[in-house]
């Protein structure tokens, strides 16, 4: 099946479920057959699998993984997301947490939370239109708290405590993560992990009014309400994200130490969806409603009618 012939199959009816429109792949949650092969991916199949997903991203096509690439051992995944960073070697603005709350990590089959990159010629204000040419596969959109770092948190040899990350913390946004992939089947990808592979499924930040106060407004507890076209479809709270996104967010920070990558001043980091999946389509407008911390909104966009470039970070 051609891509465009893809597409086409996946043209969403009006129906809505728990994870949006019905255009995620012909595999439903938590029904990805796991990959047999659990053992580490020698450097030269890491090399090729780094390879595919770069020129999917960087040509906007779909990929399949072929059986022999694939499995399940996260060390492996881990270096190809670092290594897809490398290898693409655009601007970055931060961070982003895939898998953060539970329901996620069990639909998903994932053993931890996923980290990925956020690109600055994917960062925009709300409201946002959002171009046909920042996507390849999917729109799925996840409402989340971000944080922007007034302060580097460097690599340290001791875990960072939550208080220690709070200080480091300049503001809170609400934002919108609209994830992406290179793989056709979102769900049935997780069966090797797909998402983590490609950056997380890490695509475009929309992102609301930056709160400094934020340690005021209770993260923890925040409601949410998501709306697709006018229709609330979701809702979720803040502590879906690990109890707290700020935990989220320490979680990130010691990972990044682990792994020698500091968090820099300046970079946000989006902590992890509060409500879960929600697949749209070319056309949807979306909007999130995250009280006390505002409005959140895009328009996806059925015709290329802006430019990669129009990233406010870019």
């Amino acid at each position: 099946m051609s891509a465009e012939t893809w597409r086409e199959a996946q043209t969403p009816n009006q129906a809505v479920g728990a994870v949006g429109r019905p255009i995620h792949g012909p595999t439903p949650p938590a029904g990805a057959f796991p990959c047999a092969r659990t053992s580490p991916l020698s450097e030269t199949e890491r090399g090729d699998v780094i390879n595919l997903i770069a020129d999917g991203r960087i040509r906007r096509h779909a990929v399949e993984l072929p059986p022999r690439l694939q499995t399940r051992d996260w060390s492996s995944v881990i270096a190809v997301m670092l290594g897809l960073d490398a290898r693409l070697g655009w601007p970055v603005a931060g961070w982003k947490i895939g898998a953060a709350s539970e329901e996620i990590r069990a639909i998903e089959g994932m053993p931890t939370p996923s980290p990925g990159r956020l690109y600055q010629s994917r960062i925009f204000d709300s409201p946002a239109a959002l171009a046909v040419d920042l996507f390849i596969n999917y729109r799925e959109v996840e409402c989340e708290f971000a944080f922007r770092l007034a302060n580097d948190l460097p690599e340290q040899t001791h875990p960072y405590s939550e208080d220690e990350v709070a200080l480091a913390v300049d503001a809170a946004l609400p934002v919108l993560e609209i994830g992406d992939m290179v793989f056709r089947d979102w769900y049935g990808a997780s069966g090797y992990f797909g998402p983590s592979l490609d950056n997380g499924g890490g695509g475009v930040l929309v992102c609301g009014r930056a709160i400094d106060d934020w340690q005021t407004r209770g993260l923890e507890t925040a409601p949410i309400e998501l709306s697709l076209n006018g229709q609330i479809v979701k809702t979720g709270v803040g502590s879906a994200a690990m109890g707290n996104p700020l935990t989220s967010l320490t979680w990130m920070a010691n990972w990044a130490s682990e792994h020698k990558l500091p968090l820099r001043s300046g970079e946000l980091v989006s902590t992890g969806t509060c409500t879960g999946h929600c697949f749209v389509a070319p056309g949807d407008f979306v909007s999130a409603d995250f009280k006390a911390f505002g409005l959140v909104s895009a328009k996806m966009e059925s015709s290329n009618q802006m430019s990669l470039e129009a990233g406010i970070h870019g």
